[in-house]
């Protein structure tokens, strides 16, 4: 029995021709938004959580990329 969701979910998924690209300018605005996080917030324990969210953002970002975009 095979679920496609899972199958999608546990394999691995070769970058296919742009997405590369796609990773590149998610990291440059995520590392922007980062930079001002930085500079803005306090030291604090928010000030790192929020900086940990972004980078969850950007790993399902490029997780979507990488599972859905150019899906046959």
């Amino acid at each position: 029995m095979s679920n496609p969701d899972l199958e999608k979910r546990f394999t691995y998924h070769a970058p296919k021709e742009g997405q590369p690209e796609k990773y590149t300018t998610f990291q440059e605005k995520a590392k922007e938004l980062a930079y001002l996080i930085d500079a803005e917030c306090p030291n604090s324990r928010e000030r790192s959580l929020s900086l940990n969210k972004l980078e969850e953002v950007i790993h399902w970002a490029n997780a979507s990329i990488a599972r859905w975009s150019n899906d046959d």
